[in-house]
């Protein structure tokens, strides 16, 4: 089967915007969780990126490695660095927009310009959550759902949450399996991003991102818990706008 785009469209694409943001996002999650920063963030071309067995990309299958999915991924996004670029991720998310940065850092396209990283661990500490991956999809929902990371219209439709299953599932085999590839710091600005009552992150240990990278280092903790960034909140975005435009200055040159 031919693979589907790997980045979402929509009328909130700014094409001729001066900066794209490829946007990852939690395990289960998809491009609409991104849609509302399309209008919040002017002059930015928000990417959502949509990993197979989602969305436009139902029927593909899923991947369960990051060391898998990498090649894939950066085929897939390649076409759309035409122009600086920043990479954001949330929780599962982060893993892999630091992935990915670190694997683009080297070519075959310029550095992103930053990374954004969100509501998870640096890559180096070691997990503290459950294992859900093993779990029958039963108890496996109700796991999720406990988490917040299945909206409400999805839990009251039966026939549509089992369509969700499979990538939830595989999402969560994606995070709970994951170890940092080898590979040499980055050298580009990271900030890190959290929730103050984030029960899956402290500011402590999201402080930890530092460690990822040779350049600047931001952290920036804000009102709320795991899934504090949900909606277009005008603290979040203020904050991402202020990473991206101090990061503008030293945007590569593409050509």
């Amino acid at each position: 089967m031919t693979a589907g785009s790997w980045i979402a469209g929509g009328p909130g694409r700014r094409a001729d915007a001066p900066v794209r943001l490829l946007c990852f996002a939690h395990a289960g999650g998809g491009g609409g969780f991104f849609r509302p920063w399309a209008s919040a963030l002017p002059g930015v071309d928000v990417c959502p990126v949509v990993l197979p067995g989602r969305e436009s990309r139902l029927r593909e299958h899923p991947y369960t490695r990051v060391s898998d999915l990498l090649p894939a991924l950066v085929d897939g996004v390649v076409p759309h660095l035409d122009r600086p670029y920043a990479l954001f991720g949330h929780s599962l998310g982060a893993v892999l927009a630091y992935e990915l940065a670190r694997r683009l850092s080297h070519g075959p396209a310029a550095p992103p310009v930053c990374l954004v990283v969100s509501g998870r661990r640096p890559p180096h500490a070691a997990r503290q959550e459950p294992e859900l991956r093993h779990l029958d999809d039963d108890a496996f929902v109700t796991e999720v759902a406990r988490l917040g990371g299945i909206p409400d219209e999805v839990l009251r439709q039966p026939d549509l949450l089992r369509l969700f299953v499979p990538a939830m599932r595989a999402d969560f085999t994606l995070n709970e399996t994951y170890l940092p590839l080898p590979g040499p710091p980055l050298e580009i600005p990271v900030a890190a991003l959290t929730g103050d009552r984030d029960p899956r992150v402290t500011p402590e240990e999201i402080d930890g991102w530092r460690e990822v990278t040779r350049g600047p280092f931001t952290r920036r903790v804000f009102e709320g818990d795991h899934f504090y960034l949900k909606g277009a909140r005008a603290d979040v975005m203020a904050a991402l706008r202020a990473e991206l435009e101090a990061a503008a200055g030293t945007a590569p040159r593409t050509g």
